[in-house]
C-alpha cells in the first residue's frame, strides 16, 4: 500500500518525510516537481504520477504538497481519501494543517502517522480513538513532558478501538447536552451573458458537533431527502435505515465530524440566489466598463461577503473606475480587477463603472473576460433542503438492581443553521 510520505511546501521544499516500509529516496520526488513545472496552478498538477517502479498519488492542501509514494498498483480515491483524513487530523488536533503547524509539533505529527498506518494499511482515522492513543498538545503538557522526558502516548488501549462504534469512546459525559448541525452548500454555476445559466449543480455537506453523555442515537430526518443525489456518509450512518426510509440513523462521534456529503445535480432546477448584468466593450486605444450585480431568488435574505474578480487581457494597462459600494483593485502586474462590494441593498443595486487604458498600439481583444463571483447567504440552503426532526435517545445509567440501564430521551440544546455560498460561479461577458 504506502510505502512513504513526502510533505513539499509551495516553495519546493520536502520538509517532512515518514517512511513506513523501506526507506524510498528523496529522488522519487523528482518526477512529481517535473509535473509540477508543467501545471498552471498548484491544483492543475497531476494526481496520480506513474513511474517507472513507483506511483506517485498526491494532494494539494494548506499550500501543502502531501506527495504517497506506492511500490504497487493501489486504488487511487482510497489514497487521496487517507490523505485528506491526515490533513483533517492535523488541523483538529493543532487548528491548523499548514507547515508552521507541522514543524511546531514534528514528534506528534510522526506519532499520528504511525498510529494512522500499520505496514502500509489504515489503522486508526477515526479522531477520537487518535485523542485516546495521543493527546492532543497544549503547554501544560508541553512542558511536563519536556521536564519528565515522558510522551504523549497512552499507557492502555483506546476504548472504542474494540467496540462496533470504533469513532465513539466510553463514558463520555458533560454537563450541558449539545448537539449542532451546519448544511453548508457551496453553488458552481455559469452563466452567459444574456443571463442564462449554461450549467449549475450544487455541493453540499452535513458538519456536526455533538456533545452528548453517554452512547446517544440520534435520528434525522428531512422535509425532501430525494433531491439528495451522490451521498457520501460517515461510517455511524446506518445504510440500510437511508435506503429504505431516507432518514439518517446513527450513533455519532464525541466533537466535530463531518455527518454526509451530498451532491444536487442539473437534472434538479438549481436556483441561482445572484445576478451580474456586466457591459464591457473594447476600442482603439481604451473601452468601458460597467457591471451591476444584484440578488436573485434569495427568499428574503441578506447576500453578503460579495467579491467579484475579473481577469482582464494582458493589453489593459489600466482602470479607472467609480464604485457606488464597496471599494475595488486592480493589479496592473497580473491584471486582475477585484471588486469588494460586501453586503447586497436590493434597493440600491452596486454598480461598478468606468474606462479602460489600452497599451497604445495594440489592438483591442477580441473576446471579453469572464467575471467570477463569490457570495455568502446565511440561513438559507439553495437547494431547498430542510432539516425535519431530530430526535435522540440515549443511554442513561440507574441504580436499579435489576436493570442497570434504561432508554430514554435526551433533552440537549439542539440548533440546525444553513449557509449558501458561490464555489466556481463564473459570468461569461
Amino acid at each position: 500500500m504506502i510505502h512513504s510520505l513526502f510533505m513539499i511546501n509551495s516553495a519546493g521544499d520536502i520538509f517532512m518525510e515518514k517512511h513506513w516500509k523501506s526507506v524510498i529516496s528523496r529522488s522519487v520526488c523528482d518526477y512529481f516537481f517535473e509535473e509540477q513545472q508543467k501545471a498552471n496552478s498548484p491544483e492543475d498538477v497531476n494526481p496520480v504520477i506513474s513511474t517507472p517502479h513507483h506511483y506517485l498519488i498526491h494532494i494539494y492542501r494548506e499550500n501543502i504538497y502531501f506527495v504517497a509514494v506506492c511500490t504497487t498498483e493501489v486504488p487511487p480515491l482510497f489514497v487521496i481519501e487517507f490523505l485528506h483524513r491526515v490533513v483533517d487530523t492535523f488541523t483538529d488536533y493543532f487548528g491548523d494543517g499548514g507547515e508552521s503547524a507541522i514543524k511546531d509539533n514534528y514528534v506528534i505529527v510522526y506519532e499520528l502517522l504511525e498510529e494512522m498506518l500499520d505496514n502500509g494499511f489504515p489503522l486508526a482515522t477515526e479522531s477520537n480513538i487518535l485523542k485516546e492513543l495521543i493527546k492532543p498538545p497544549n503547554i501544560l503538557r508541553t512542558v511536563v513532558n519536556t521536564v519528565t522526558g515522558s510522551s504523549n502516548l497512552a499507557d492502555t488501549l483506546p476504548t472504542g478501538q474494540l467496540s462496533n462504534v470504533p469513532w465513539r469512546r466510553a463514558g463520555v459525559k458533560y454537563t450541558n447536552n449539545e448537539a449542532y448541525f451546519d448544511v453548508i452548500e457551496e453553488i458552481d454555476a455559469i452563466i452567459d451573458k444574456q443571463g442564462s445559466t449554461v450549467f449549475a449543480d450544487i455541493q453540499g455537506v452535513i458538519d456536526c458537533c455533538v456533545k452528548l453523555s453517554g452512547m446517544p442515537d440520534l435520528t434525522l430526518s428531512f422535509m425532501n431527502p430525494r433531491i439528495l443525489d451522490d451521498v457520501s456518509f460517515h461510517p455511524c450512518v446506518r445504510f440500510k435505515r437511508w435506503e429504505a426510509e431516507r432518514v439518517l440513523s446513527f450513533v455519532p462521534p464525541d466533537g466535530n465530524f463531518r455527518l454526509i456529503s451530498y451532491h444536487v445535480g442539473s437534472q434538479n432546477m438549481v436556483a441561482i440566489p445572484v445576478y451580474v448584468k456586466p457591459n464591457i466593450s473594447f476600442r482603439e486605444g481604451g473601452g468601458r466598463f460597467d457591471v451591476t450585480v444584484g440578488p436573485k431568488q434569495t427568499m428574503g435574505k441578506m447576500v453578503e461577503s460579495v467579491v467579484i474578480t475579473c481577469a482582464m487581457p494582458k493589453v489593459v494597462l489600466n482602470m479607472n473606475l467609480t464604485p457606488t459600494q464597496g471599494t475595488y483593485t486592480f493589479d496592473p502586474v497580473a491584471k486582475v480587477l477585484t471588486w469588494d462590494v460586501g453586503k447586497i441593498n436590493p434597493q440600491k443595486l452596486p454598480n461598478l463603472r468606468g474606462n479602460i487604458s489600452l497599451q497604445s498600439g495594440s489592438p483591442p481583444p477580441e473576446s471579453n473576460p469572464a467575471i467570477s463571483v463569490q457570495f455568502k447567504i446565511q440561513q438559507m440552503a439553495v437547494s431547498g433542503l430542510k432539516v425535519n426532526r431530530l430526535d435522540m435517545y440515549g443511554e442513561v445509567s440507574k441504580s436499579s438492581p435489576k436493570k442497570s440501564f434504561t432508554f430514554e430521551k435526551y433533552k440537549p440544546f439542539k440548533g440546525v443553521k444553513y449557509l449558501t455560498k458561490a464555489g466556481n460561479f463564473q459570468v461569461r461577458t
